[in-house]
């Protein structure tokens, strides 16, 4: 799933990941590493829709899914290790994160091969906001008028881009807002791991559980032999989304997150790009005027919460 590990819209940490103290150019190396992640997101959502064309879905999900396996498990020591056992405390936090994993990835890969990759990456990008609702909702945090605000405008460019009654709207825009809300799920999950697990650990079950679905409908969906360039393909596209993950934590680590976490939205122009270079998909104008309300709104969110936090 071309969404992170640790997402920049979550207002808290998970213990494994420890801030460490700022230093010059962290910012800018912060920003450079998430428009590194959001790039290897994009471009591994590119190699899925190009592959899932000749070769059935959940067979390219299960092959990537064992391919990013071995990854995440050759780059574990420089993440902290990967520790299978979980303890008791833990399992169900890590039950409900891997669910949301499993839903967002099956969701977001069936939209993805039914739209364009600029219009499924715009709904995608209201994200920070529905994280901040549900917060609100099931951790108590306070929500203030001008955030209300926020999250109202960004819904906002949300109904514009999908329109009801126009191209966008329809049964794939539904199953787009579904894989956004079980992202949202699988963020807030996130915030219950203690220090003990460590973000390979959480990786590696992400991509456990995916792959392990995948086998299992791929088996009623069919198998074809692949090709060696399709191969090839999934090998990349798994790099690009083990890249994506790994950046995802590093991202967290370094800089300010009111600097970094805007540049997330580079994600919309890595879609709208690829979609243009190798399926020949643009957006039209009411796509790209939701999609700047919705960004819009989320960099706003991300620059009063920096504002409050200096206050305090």
């Amino acid at each position: 799933m071309r969404t992170p590990i640790l997402s920049p819209s979550r207002r808290v940490r998970p213990a494994s990941v420890r801030p460490l103290p700022h230093q010059s150019g962290d910012n800018l190396h912060g920003a450079l590493i998430m428009t590194l992640c959001m790039v290897a997101f994009g471009l591994n959502d590119t190699v899925m829709k190009f592959v899932a064309q000749d070769m059935p879905l959940y067979q390219a999900i299960a092959l990537r899914g064992i391919f990013v396996m071995a990854f995440i498990a050759a780059v574990a020591p420089r993440l902290g290790g990967l520790h299978l056992r979980i303890r008791k405390g833990a399992r169900r936090p890590m039950m409900v994160r891997t669910f949301g994993e499993i839903a967002s990835t099956i969701l977001f890969l069936n939209a993805l091969q039914n739209m364009a990759m600029g219009d499924l990456s715009a709904i995608m990008q209201a994200l920070p906001l529905v994280v901040m609702v549900a917060a609100a909702l099931f951790f108590g945090e306070t929500l203030g008028w001008r955030r209300v605000g926020a999250v109202i405008a960004g819904f906002g460019g949300v109904l514009l881009i999908l329109r009801p009654g126009g191209e966008v709207f329809g049964p794939w825009a539904v199953v787009a807002v579904g894989a956004m809300a079980m992202v949202a799920l699988r963020d807030l999950a996130t915030r219950n791991f203690g220090g003990d697990i460590t973000s390979a650990t959480i990786a590696f079950y992400a991509a456990a559980g995916v792959t392990l679905v995948g086998l299992v409908i791929s088996l009623w969906q069919g198998w074809v032999m692949p090709s060696l360039s399709q191969i090839l393909l999934l090998l990349m596209g798994s790099g690009f989304l083990t890249v994506g993950y790994v950046s995802a934590v590093a991202s967290m680590r370094v800089g300010e997150m009111s600097y970094v976490a805007p540049f997330r939205y580079t994600s919309l122009l890595v879609a709208i790009l690829m979609g243009l270079i190798v399926f020949g998909e643009w957006p039209d104008l009411w796509t790209w005027a939701g999609s700047s309300l919705v960004v819009a709104a989320g960099i706003y969110t991300i620059w009063r919460e920096a504002q409050i936090g200096r206050a305090r």
